[in-house]
């Protein structure tokens, strides 16, 4: 069994596994500690009801729904949602220091619910949950049932009619490729690097893994959502996101209008204020800012000593370094930035793809969050994603079903020469920001038709310099990013189109592309119509 990834749901996947005596590969270009999810800081979502609210799962399953645009799979959510009481708690037996009071694990709010429901630590959450995960991880790899191969690039699966059977990746270190054989879950994380330079993630995440599996054939779905959060600085080479807590301890947006402070969205959302859905906050700050050729500010200055003493030190701190800015005393100017990924790899309920024996989980895949996703989901999306994958190859090894046997050691392969290279080497550098800028003007917080269709053109123009495979594979990639964005002819979610600015519930499902030949195949699928 092979994983490629070592974040979070390529951990839950791989304990999940050896807990059940099933050995694996665990692959990735970096090590579990320089892994993106180690980047994540607001929380994660559960309804575990410690802040006396009467939550509950049905709660936390509706406004992850109602976040989403209503198009992602109900059984999937479900899934999610119930499941989050018992993986927060399993955290917190592993080690995961959340905020504490009176003994019980402290909630705050977040974007998109009216419940206390996201529990954190401090504004590190990520990186404690990974560290968490990194320890129990070991114990198995001392047993021999996790196998690491950190610092090892993917290159391709190994398909043999339209099954997997194995995956081919490269030594970084020493250039040397390997074949392993086996089942294969893909947990490689999100796009970041398609708009590298451009977002909160790591650009580690190049989106290689994903534009190559779709030129093999692997089916993807809802490519146009991509989620932009709505407080970002810009700093050198990304945009460092200040986290949704911010807001959900208290933070306040406003512009200057008229030489006063106007807090738009207390004004226009008395309910949840500035803790609506972030597609919904990023676009109104689009709006008001392009409407009065204004800057946006984040107010922290009412937020309590304790709020930032205990809740909120390292944000502070962050924003400090890059600021030169005190957010305890002045008001700091902040802009949406491209932050996640909702769609990406297609996957049913079992986390399986369209080809037999490959699996994804965690931000790669398409699966809980459809068109916009809730704050504090992804962190749960991806372990309980690496939970229902591995748990699922479980079952396929029980039944002997395609029995790979024990854990397979690597096989040095021969690689063609114009494969044989990393997905960013230096003469490919203004390749990938010709692309980065097609894709960030068209696939912005509001599109249009006009605007879509020129960065097809502008694609179609790059085709005609010579390309190798990567490249091509990166284009391919975009254009069926531009596409799903095109054929949804409405608004929903992060999919803002200006001349389509209602909902169509022609258009209320997945997007599925799928590449055959030079051909995109693209349509809407419904979870009601199957569960493949």
């Amino acid at each position: 069994m092979n994983i490629i990834g070592a974040g979070l749901a390529g951990l839950s996947a791989s304990i999940s596994l050896a807990k059940q005596g099933i050995s694996c590969n665990l692959i990735s270009n970096l090590p579990s500690e320089r892994a993106q999810s180690v980047m994540a800081e607001g929380g994660i979502n559960g309804a575990i009801n410690t802040m006396g609210e009467d939550d509950d799962t049905e709660y936390h399953f509706e406004d992850t729904m109602k976040a989403g645009g209503e198009i992602a799979d109900k059984a999937m959510v479900r899934g999610l949602v119930e499941t989050a009481p018992d993986i927060i708690r399993y955290l917190q037996s592993i080690g995961v220091p959340f905020n504490l009071k009176n003994n019980e694990i402290r909630q705050r709010n977040f974007g998109g619910q009216k419940k206390k429901r996201t529990a954190y630590a401090k504004s590190s959450t990520g990186k404690v949950i990974m560290t968490a995960l990194i320890d129990e991880a070991r114990k198995y790899e001392v047993l021999g049932l996790i196998k690491r191969y950190s610092n090892h690039e993917f290159l391709s699966l190994r398909l043999e009619n339209n099954i997997c059977k194995g995956v081919e990746v490269r030594n970084n270190y020493t250039g040397v490729c390997y074949y392993f054989e086996g089942r294969v879950i893909l947990a490689s994380g999100g796009l970041s690097g398609i708009f590298r330079g451009l977002t909160t993630g790591s650009t580690a995440n190049t989106g290689f893994v994903t534009a190559k599996v779709f030129e093999q054939g692997v089916r993807l779905s809802n490519l146009e959502m991509i989620q932009y959060h709505p407080t970002t600085i810009k700093i050198a080479d990304k945009a460092c996101l200040v986290s949704e807590a911010a807001r959900g301890e208290g933070g306040r947006l406003f512009i200057y209008k008229n030489n006063e402070k106007w807090y738009f969205m207390e004004e226009k959302y008395p309910e949840l204020k500035n803790l609506m859905p972030r597609d919904v906050v990023s676009r109104e700050m689009y709006f008001v800012s392009r409407g009065n050729d204004a800057q946006v500010y984040l107010d922290m200055t009412e937020l309590s000593k304790e709020v930032w003493k205990d809740r909120l030190p390292d944000l502070r701190e962050e924003i400090i370094h890059y600021l030169g800015k005190d957010p305890k005393t002045e008001p700091i100017p902040v802009a949406p930035g491209i932050h996640y990924f909702m769609g990406g790899i297609d996957v049913d309920r079992n986390h399986s793809t369209n080809i037999e024996n490959l699996f994804a989980a965690g931000e790669c895949c398409s699966a809980y969050h459809g068109a916009n996703r809730l704050g504090g989901n992804s962190l749960l999306g991806a372990i309980y994603g690496g939970r229902c994958a591995a748990k699922t190859v479980a079952r396929l090894e029980k039944e002997g079903k395609t029995d790979f046997g024990e854990i397979i050691k690597p096989q040095v392969i021969a690689v063609d020469k114009e494969n044989d290279k990393a997905w960013l080497e230096n003469n490919e550098e203004s390749f990938t920001i010709k692309v980065r800028d097609i894709l960030f003007e068209t696939m912005g917080i509001v599109r249009s038709e006009q605007g879509l269709n020129k960065g097809l053109l502008q694609l179609e123009e790059l085709t005609k310099e010579p390309l190798n495979k990567e490249e091509i594979a990166r284009i391919n990639l975009a254009r069926a990013m531009i596409l799903s964005s095109l054929y949804r002819k409405e608004s929903r979610g992060a999919n803002f189109r200006e001349d389509y600015p209602e909902r169509n519930d022609a258009y209320k499902g997945m997007t599925r592309v799928i590449l055959q030949g030079n051909k995109i195949d693209i349509g809407i699928w419904r979870a009601d119509e199957d569960t493949n």
